[in-house]
């Protein structure tokens, strides 16, 4: 399995290392907010989670560059997964 940033930077079209460091402080920020928004940090730090990389994804999406002309259809798309998961157990309980 590819790390996440890999994946990241394959949505974005990107396959060269010059923008590794602001794609990570991206995904650094997605799992911030997703944690602030009440989801369990090992889900948040689950790579291996379809909904979570995806949301990770977006977020990213949203956030890179500057004219980015879908930016606002992307934070929302962005705002609905996160709002699905805050919402959802398996992602905001622990389960003993």
């Amino acid at each position: 399995m590819m790390p996440i940033l890999d994946d990241i930077k394959i949505a974005l079209r990107i396959s060269n290392t010059a923008y590794d460091s602001e794609i990570d402080d991206l995904i650094s920020a997605a799992r911030a907010d997703l944690r602030l928004s009440g989801i369990l940090e090992s889900k948040v730090d689950d790579d291996t989670d379809p909904l979570i990389k995806r949301a990770i994804t977006v977020y990213v999406k949203a956030h890179f560059g500057w004219n980015n002309p879908d930016a606002e259809k992307l934070q929302q798309s962005y705002a609905m997964i996160k709002g699905h998961l805050a919402l959802s157990q398996e992602y905001t309980k622990v389960v003993e």
